[in-house]
C-alpha cells in the first residue's frame, strides 16, 4: 500500500506479527532501561550542583536554570511528542529520543560555560519528552493481556518510584570518585545500548500519519501554555507567588490553555480529543497522580535537605540513606503489585497505597531536630511500600480508558501530569518551608530549629494533598479493575 494511502485506509498501527515472549521482555527491558536513564538525569544532577557552580562560575539564579532547562523542555513538551508518536509511529519517536537525550548529555558533558550546560539540559529535557511520551503507549500496546500488562507496568513504574533515589547515590559515588561531568558523560553507553537494542526490540509501526492528527494550532497553544505555565512556577520563589511577574505569567499560561481547551472542542483533528476525560479512569487518575507526585516531592527533595542542613549528611550520605526507600518501593511495586491489582483490583490497592504514604508524611510532620536513623527514619523509607503500591495501579488505570490509536496522547497526558504535579510540588513546598524557617530565625530560633519547622509545615501540606487524591481516588475512580473501564 502505498505510503500516500488516506489515513483511513491506512493498517492498524501494529503491523508486524505477533511478538514472541522473549522479544517482549527485551522490548520491555530497553523501555525501562532508557527511562531509567531519563529519571535518573532528574536527581543525578541536584547532587553534583555545589560541583558545578564551583567549576563553572554560576551565580546562584544561573544555577537554578540547570534543573528549570530540563524541566521546561521536558514538562512543555510531553503532551505533543505523545501525539506526534501516535501519528509518525511510536517507534520513530522514542528512538529519536533517547538519540536527542545521549547527544544532549555529551554535550552538557563537555560543558565548559553556563550558557552551554544550560542548552545541553534544554536539549535533554525535549529529547526526554520525546521518549517518555511514548514509552506507556509502546508498553499497552505490546502487551494485551491483563497480567503480564500488570507486570509490564510495575517494571515500568519501578523505574520511576525508585530511579530518583538511586540517582541521588549515584550522582554522589560519580562526582566524588570522578567529577561532575560523568554525571552526563555515563548516559552514553546507556543511550547507545538501548538504541541498539531498541532497533530489533520494539514492534514496527508505521502510525497514523500528520494527516490525521496535526493540529498545528492547537500544538502550539498548549506547548506555550506549558511552558509558561512551568516557567511561571519554578521562578515565582524568586519573585514571589504574589509578584506581578508570576502573576502575569500565571496568566498568560491560563489564557493560552484555556485558548487550547476551546481550540480541542473545534478542531477537525484535536490534539487532545476531549472523548479521553469522559473516562473516569482516565480523569481521575490523572488528577489524582498530579496531588499525589506533588506530595511526595515533599519527600524526595526536602528530606534531602533535611539530612544535609540539619544532620550534616554529604551527598553520598544522604542518597545512601535514602536507599531502603528506593529498595522497598522496588521489591513492592516489582514483586507483588501486579498480583494485588488483578486480585483486589487498581482502585483498592491504590487506596492503601495512599493510606501509607499519608502515614510516611505524617512521621515526617512530627520528625525531631536530632532525629535518630533506625527509630525516627528508618520507618519513614519503609513506608514509601506505599509508592510501589500505588503508582503501578494509577498508571494501570490512566492508561485504560485509551483507544489503540491514543495510547501515545494518554501516555504523554500522564507523564504531563505527573511533571506538573512535580514542579508545583516543589515550588509551593519549598516556599512554605523557607517562609516557615525565616520566621523561626527571626523569633530567634536556632537554624536547625527553624529549619526543621520548615520542613514540618511542607510535610503537613503535603500529606493534605495526600488526603485530596485519597478522596478523589475514592469517588471518581470506579470500583474492580481498570480494565475496560
Amino acid at each position: 500500500m502505498s505510503a500516500l494511502a488516506p489515513a483511513s485506509e491506512r493498517p492498524p498501527l501494529t503491523e508486524a506479527p505477533a511478538p514472541t515472549a522473549r522479544r517482549k521482555r527485551l522490548a520491555l527491558g530497553v523501555i525501562a532501561t532508557g527511562m531509567l536513564m531519563i529519571i535518573l538525569d532528574g536527581s543525578i544532577v541536584t547532587v553534583a550542583m555545589p560541583a558545578i557552580q564551583e567549576d563553572l562560575n554560576f551565580t546562584p539564579a544561573g544555577l537554578s536554570w540547570v534543573v528549570n532547562a530540563y524541566l521546561i523542555a521536558f514538562a512543555g513538551l510531553l503532551l505533543l511528542a505523545g501525539r506526534l508518536g501516535d501519528l509518525i509511529g511510536r517507534k520513530r519517536m522514542f528512538l529519536a529520543g533517547i538519540a536527542v537525550f545521549t547527544a544532549a548529555s555529551v554535550l552538557a558533558g563537555f560543558a565548559a560555560e553556563p550558557a552551554t550546560l544550560i542548552a545541553a539540559r534544554f536539549l535533554q529535557g525535549v529529547g526526554g519528552a520525546m521518549s517518555s511520551a511514548v514509552s506507556l503507549g509502546i508498553l499497552v500496546t505490546l502487551f494485551t493481556e491483563p497480567r503480564e500488562r500488570a507486570r509490564a507496568i510495575a517494571v515500568f513504574s519501578f523505574t520511576g518510584a525508585a530511579g530518583a533515589s538511586l540517582g541521588q547515590v549515584l550522582g554522589g559515588v560519580l562526582t566524588d570518585a570522578l567529577n561532575w561531568h560523568w554525571i552526563f558523560f555515563i548516559n552514553l553507553p546507556i543511550g547507545l545500548a538501548a538504541l541498539l537494542l531498541a532497533v530489533p526490540a520494539l514492534p514496527a509501526d508505521r502510525g497514523l500519519g500528520i494527516r490525521a492528527g496535526a493540529d498545528v494550532t492547537g500544538a502550539l497553544l498548549v506547548t506555550a501554555g506549558l511552558m509558561t505555565g512551568i516557567y511561571s512556577v519554578v521562578k515565582a520563589e524568586e519573585h514571589g507567588w504574589a509578584s506581578g511577574h508570576t502573576l502575569g505569567l500565571g496568566a498568560l499560561a491560563l489564557v493560552l490553555l484555556a485558548g487550547f481547551a476551546f481550540r480541542q472542542t473545534r478542531a477537525r483533528t484535536p490534539l487532545l480529543p476531549p472523548r479521553m476525560f469522559r473516562s473516569r479512569s482516565v480523569t481521575g487518575a490523572n488528577a489524582v497522580q498530579l496531588l499525589m507526585v506533588a506530595a511526595l516531592f515533599s519527600f524526595q527533595v526536602l528530606v534531602a535537605l533535611y539530612l544535609q542542613n540539619v544532620r550534616g549528611y554529604g551527598a553520598l550520605g544522604t542518597g545512601l540513606a535514602m536507599l531502603p526507600a528506593a529498595v522497598v518501593i522496588g521489591a513492592v511495586s516489582l514483586g507483588v503489585s501486579a498480583r494485588l491489582n488483578a486480585r483486589f483490583g487498581e482502585r483498592n490497592v491504590l487506596l492503601a497505597g495512599l493510606l501509607l504514604l499519608m502515614a510516611m508524611l505524617g512521621l515526617l510532620a512530627r520528625l525531631p531536630v536530632h532525629a535518630n536513623y533506625a527509630l525516627d527514619l528508618l520507618p519513614v523509607m519503609l513506608l514509601a511500600a506505599g509508592f510501589g503500591l500505588a503508582l503501578p495501579a494509577l498508571t494501570t488505570l490512566g492508561m485504560s480508558g485509551a483507544r489503540a490509536d491514543d495510547a501515545g496522547l494518554a501516555s504523554g497526558l500522564f507523564n504531563t501530569t505527573q511533571q506538573i504535579g512535580g514542579a508545583l510540588g516543589v515550588a509551593v513546598l519549598s516556599t512554605l518551608a523557607a517562609s516557615r524557617t525565616e520566621s523561626g530565625l527571626a523569633g530567634g530560633a536556632s537554624r536547625p530549629e527553624a529549619l526543621t519547622s520548615g520542613y514540618h509545615l511542607a510535610f503537613t501540606v503535603g500529606a493534605g494533598l495526600l488526603v485530596a487524591a485519597f478522596a478523589v481516588a475514592l469517588t471518581v475512580l470506579r470500583r474492580g479493575t481498570a480494565t475496560g473501564k
